[in-house]
């Protein structure tokens, strides 16, 4: 079936219809945009979820939890998903949405031009039939006047009372007007036959292709239309199976929660290390000494109370600061770092301090790795171009080659601190759990200050120590106390731990005798509490000697009475000892 001839008399409704089909495209056009927007702003609006439910900062320290990682997961899956959700978006936008745009465009200009060709051939066969109509009008009119001019004639000629000449002027006139009428005939036959003719190829040939061409310009929209909603299927199924693994994915996050494995791994990060208080003996007053009785009470209360430890780390009393000549030269463990916590993370319980250290030491071996690779191609290139000058000037990486060296020594010294440090956790934890410590702990003894850092007063307070007792912390490089158990002989440092120091402040102690001068060779910024700055070629006093921790002792003085004293690397320095 085709419209030409089926419908070759319904030209405006053929118009009507195909005008509301193109509308028709352009309504399926908006839909599919306004789905564009919805996709693209649910996949945005998906994206934000995942971004505002990402883990705080705050929160690392909960992620080694595997709900916390199944979490984490199933964000990374919803944020895939967003990214599919924006695929579909510029699917639909790019293959259906534009193709729609583009193929109602060209409709409506075929459309157009089709129908102002059958518009012409319309106005033609009108213009043709007003012709026939004039010619008709006409030869109605010239039969007319030539019927009547024959009637004059035959009653002129039945008159005798004429004249002969008024008779010829009748005949002559019948003869015009039939002449006349005879013309109008003709033309009237001739429009007739012309109109007849246009009128048969007006509705057998020219319009039928009018209509034939509306109806393939319908089919072509209507087939379009088609096309673009299995385009639009085709965008949402082309995604369907990674949206799948996405499913799926959140299914494996779900299925790799183990809450045993999660109670584990609490047990590990909040197990501080410390053992259970014993039973608190009984004490018989009536075989003590009175004076002993009242001592022996409040001894008793400060050790229950020693127990009670603040969030299971360290004693919630109030630290206070000692004050005096040791105090320009404090522990590197009263230095916090950038978690609030202290350097050598003393401030937590042994277990966790011990997982500190060794993230920490683990943290400088690589780094140390990566610099020792650029150290090592920075010889490599040194050593190109000293083989062949084109390529480059040797000198112009040796600036580079001294900043790797200082950059990796200071990597490495603070590795031998953090490893130091560890030691010293690793010994702390097995003195806690040795039988005599805990038989300390229940009788009631306190321990010595080369032990915890702490004394008595008279009134028997205990005053902790902040930075940690003295003889532990010369341990560190960068102390700055000084107070080796290797010091030499008569410096004065051995027994300073030994002697009874009051609660707020230090003796004032004497400056160390030199043993020798030393030269700067680098430039050294200090960096942490108990070490100096020195700049480079600067000539400084070894008062102390390298104890095998990578550091040396110097001194510098500032003016007539004043003195700056401190540590520097011992590789920075070229040491000359008196003899």
């Amino acid at each position: 079936m085709n419209w030409g001839t089926e419908l070759w008399d319904q030209y405006d409704n053929l118009a009507s219809h195909t005008q509301r089909g193109i509308e028709f495209l352009d309504k399926y056009g908006n839909f599919v945009r306004d789905r564009c927007t919805i996709e693209q702003e649910y996949a945005a609006k998906l994206r934000r979820l995942v971004k505002n439910y990402q883990p705080k900062k705050k929160e690392e320290d909960d992620n080694e939890f595997t709900s916390y990682q199944a979490f984490k997961n199933v964000l990374k899956e919803i944020g895939d998903l967003a990214g599919q959700r924006e695929v579909v978006a510029e699917s639909l936008q790019i293959q259906v949405s534009n193709a729609i745009t583009l193929l109602s465009k060209n409709l409506r200009e075929e459309r157009k031009k089709t129908l102002t060709e059958g518009s012409n051939l319309t106005q033609n066969l009108t213009a043709q039939v007003l012709a026939l109509d004039r010619a008709k009008k006409n030869y109605e009119k010239a039969y007319r006047d030539s019927e009547k001019a024959l009637e004059n004639y035959q009653r002129a000629d039945a008159d005798l009372n004429l004249s002969r000449a008024e008779v010829e002027k009748q005949r002559h006139n019948m003869t015009i007007k039939s002449q006349q009428s005879d013309d109008a005939k003709n033309e009237y036959a001739n429009q007739l036959q012309k109109t007849n003719k246009l009128q048969q190829q007006h509705y057998e040939s020219a319009l039928p292709d009018v209509f034939n061409r509306l109806q393939e310009i319908d089919e072509k929209r209507t087939r379009g239309l088609k096309e673009f909603i299995k385009g639009a299927a085709d965008a949402e199924s082309s995604v369907a199976p990674i949206i799948a693994r996405c499913l799926e994915g959140v299914v494996i996050a779900a299925e790799s929660i183990d809450e045993k494995e999660d109670s584990h791994k609490a047990v590990e990060k909040y197990q501080s290390g410390f053992l259970p208080p014993g039973d608190i003996p009984f004490e018989d007053l009536s075989k003590m000494d009175p004076d002993l009785s009242n001592h022996s009470q409040y001894h008793s209360a400060t050790n229950v109370n020693n127990h009670m430890t603040h969030r299971g780390t360290i004693g919630a009393n109030k630290l206070k600061k000692r004050t005096g000549i040791f105090g320009i030269f404090s522990s590197n463990k009263n230095t916090l770092s950038t978690d609030g916590m202290k350097e050598d993370y003393s401030d937590l319980p042994p277990n966790q301090r011990r997982k500190k250290l060794t993230s920490k030491i683990n943290e400088l071996k690589h780094k140390i790795v990566q610099e020792t690779a650029a150290h090592d191609g920075l010889m490599k290139m040194k050593s190109v171009y000293e083989a062949n000058s084109l390529l480059g000037d040797p000198m112009s990486v040796e600036g580079q080659l001294n900043e790797s060296a200082h950059k990796l020594e200071k990597l490495k010294v603070e590795l031998r601190k953090y490893q130091q440090y560890l030691e010293q956790a690793n010994s702390v934890q097995i003195a806690q759990h040795s039988p005599q410590s805990h038989r300390n702990l229940q009788n009631g003894q306190r321990m010595s200050r080369h032990s915890n850092g702490s004394g008595e007063n008279e009134d028997g307070d205990d005053q902790p120590d902040d930075a940690g007792s003295l003889s532990s912390s010369s341990a560190s490089p960068e102390s700055g106390l000084g107070t080796s158990h290797t010091s030499l002989p008569g410096s004065g440092q051995g027994s300073a731990n030994d002697q009874v120091m009051n609660e707020d402040m230090y003796y004032e102690a004497e400056p160390l005798q030199a043993l020798g001068t030393c030269k700067a060779l680098y430039p050294f910024d200090a960096t942490s509490e108990g070490s100096i700055p020195m700049s480079e070629n600067e000539e400084l006093q070894v008062i102390e000697l390298d104890q095998g921790d990578g550091w040396t002792r110097v001194r510098r003085c500032t003016g007539p009475n004043g003195w700056e004293e401190g540590f520097v690397p011992t590789s920075y320095i070229e040491s000359t000892l008196y003899a």
